[in-house]
């Protein structure tokens, strides 16, 4: 078992942890970040492969790989590696633990399915790339659209008779019946004129239509079998396969599930009878351009691949509590900057939501509204992140909260917060523009791209440095989600995280970003409402 490997450094004076920690939102325990920088040590001089990390030249990309401390039937403690995805186009090597069900084995079913889909694909090429297919389609749909010119330029004359018939009061039926069978007749003429061209046109696109469908029908049931031949242990030596673990999702099965460190992590323990101890996932090499992965940085389980196949492989381990249930605000007085008749300012505090979510209905909006029974509307006018402290609009009117709505779609409403970023900026002031969409694979995480993302622009400025950490001023020019968190984190961005920042950056007390100002016309008075809430760091 030579995955197995015992550590090189004195870890006597660790205390061990006594459960594993809860995989999508945790810090990885000290034994945990020990076999990590034992691993990093081995990549800095590994022979074993060779890919390119990005890490000393502006080629290459980096790539996730992860650790799980475990303990042997001898009660030897040790730990076993694995990387995510592919290494080099490989997925076994002696270091790493071997993935869950191996695609790249040249005797199974995946790899002779691929090769029948390369097929069909290369068949299909070939016929829609034929010279005489391709005159074919030319001419048809050339000679049909003359055609149909041509209709359409008889039907629009024998309206204008009719029409003239009826102006001079000279309708004549006959004429009518009579323009109507030409008008068939014609249609018969022009379609047989084109038949034996459109007879063997739609017998060529038949033939790539039927093998599309052949490779269509193949690839599914290439994708199901393999969904099947991806099982998991779980400690009770209960297996499940893909299938059945994303049935009750709402989401399909996505491409990779299973080949996440984790999943191979669990799988290869469980399966040589090896107890678990502590996780830990990191990123090695150069960081990517739309997800923010930074050299080095511990990062958890993605919950869109990992989030359901862990539920299971956890199951008969001690296993914590995510930790964001225990930091969630659980205040019940709401802290008023402004108020009268028709709206109020709150100043919202950090780790609690603005509207209530699936699982959690303590919010801003549920204590509103057992404060504010009378009121009417959705109430909430714009929201702030779970972890962002500062001031929150509330319209106690279906009717103001429309026209404060109004006043944020026409970007007429200023807002201004305040952050404090880990690094220190050089340059004193500049325009962020990453597009924005959600990081389907790790909701709710957002990452920049420029294919499918929406527009996303903030306007910054530096306020000062404080014990080599950078306060700024961030005006949001759209409103997208994790916006502010993204263009610090990323490194076409600000490249330096919040401080606190959980999902981009390093756990903090708290993640150090405050709405501090907000500006808007009040809807009834349309006099100027400044509201201010000084930041609490």
């Amino acid at each position: 078992m030579n995955k197995f490997h015992s550590f090189q450094r004195n870890i006597s004076a660790v205390e061990l942890p006594k459960e594993i920690d809860y995989p999508h939102n945790y810090t990885p325990h000290k034994i945990a970040q020990i076999a990590s920088e034992e691993l990093q040590e081995y990549l800095q001089i590994q022979s074993d492969f060779i890919y390119n990390f990005g890490l000393n030249s502006s080629e290459g990309v980096g790539k996730m790989f992860g650790v799980l401390v475990v303990q042997n039937k001898r009660k030897e403690l040790g730990y076993i590696a694995a990387f995510s995805g592919k290494l080099a186009e490989k997925t076994i090597y002696n270091y790493f633990v071997p993935p869950v069900f191996d695609t790249l084995d040249s005797g199974n079913f995946y790899i002779t399915g691929e090769k029948r889909l390369n097929e069909l694909t290369q068949q299909i090429e070939i016929l829609s790339s034929n010279g005489y297919y391709l005159e074919l389609e030319r001419s048809y749909n050339n000679q049909n659209k003359l055609h149909e010119q041509l209709l359409e330029t008889e039907q629009i004359n024998i309206k204008k008779r009719r029409k003239l018939r009826k102006q001079q009061n000279a309708i004549d039926n006959q004429k009518n019946i009579n323009e109507e069978f030409y008008l068939k007749e014609y249609e018969i003429y022009l379609n047989d004129k084109i038949a034996s061209i459109k007879t063997e046109y739609f017998k060529k696109q038949k033939e790539i239509t039927t093998l599309k469908q052949k490779r269509t029908q193949l690839s599914f049931e290439i994708q199901q079998k393999l969904f099947q031949n991806y099982q998991f242990l779980n400690n009770n030596y209960d297996e499940a396969n893909l299938l059945h673990l994303f049935k009750d999702s709402t989401q399909n099965i996505p491409a990779g599930a299973g080949d996440c460190c984790a999943p191979k992590l669990f799988q290869y323990a469980y399966i040589n009878q090896l107890t678990p101890i502590a996780l830990a996932e990191f990123w090695w090499g150069k960081p990517l351009t739309s997800a923010i992965r930074k050299h080095k940085q511990y990062y958890p389980a993605c919950t869109g691949k990992c989030k359901p196949i862990l539920k299971h492989m956890l199951q008969g381990l001690p296993v914590g509590t995510n930790p964001l249930l225990a930091t969630l605000n659980q205040t019940n007085t709401l802290n008023i900057l402004y108020e009268d008749e028709y709206l109020l300012a709150l100043n919202k505090p950090y780790n609690i939501l603005s509207v209530a979510g699936k699982e959690i209905e303590h919010s801003i909006e549920y204590l509103v509204k057992k404060n504010y029974p009378k009121a009417t509307g959705p109430l909430i006018v714009h929201r702030l992140d779970m972890s962002t402290s500062g001031i929150l609009l509330v319209a106690k009117r279906k009717d103001i909260h429309k026209e404060l709505q109004k006043q944020f779609i026409n970007k007429t409403i200023q807002k201004r917060y305040v952050a404090l970023l880990e690094e220190v900026l050089t340059k004193e002031q500049g325009t962020i523009d990453l597009p924005l969409r959600v990081d389907l694979e790790d909701r709710p995480k957002q990452m920049v791209c420029y294919n499918f993302g929406k527009k996303a622009l903030t306007r910054w400025e530096k306020i000062s440095i404080e014990n080599n950490c950078t306060r700024v001023y961030f005006y949001p020019i759209t409103g997208r989600t994790h916006q502010l968190r993204v263009h610090s984190a990323h490194p076409i961005g600000l490249n330096s995280p919040i401080i606190g920042d959980d999902l981009y950056g390093n756990k903090a007390k708290r993640l150090c970003l405050h709405a501090e100002q907000i500006k808007f016309i009040h809807p009834i008075t349309t006099k100027e409402i400044v509201v201010h809430s000084p930041p609490p760091f």
